[in-house]
């Protein structure tokens, strides 16, 4: 069983829960290899790198 509330929360005070469910910007790194923006300790799309070693041939 859960506890039931006693009193009707207003609109004002339940959005105040909500006010830092914000999203926010990936941090993005520059590739070691070609300098392109990616994702960090994440194979580069760009070149298929990962710690200046190849690890997916791109075409």
């Amino acid at each position: 069983m859960s506890i039931c509330p006693k009193n009707k929360s207003s609109k004002g005070r339940r959005d105040k829960r909500r006010a830092n469910w914000k999203m926010s910007n990936p941090t993005l790194v520059k590739c070691s290899k070609c300098g392109e923006l990616m994702v960090p300790h994440r194979v580069c799309k760009a070149c298929g790198s990962y710690n200046k070693k190849e690890i997916v041939a791109v075409d």
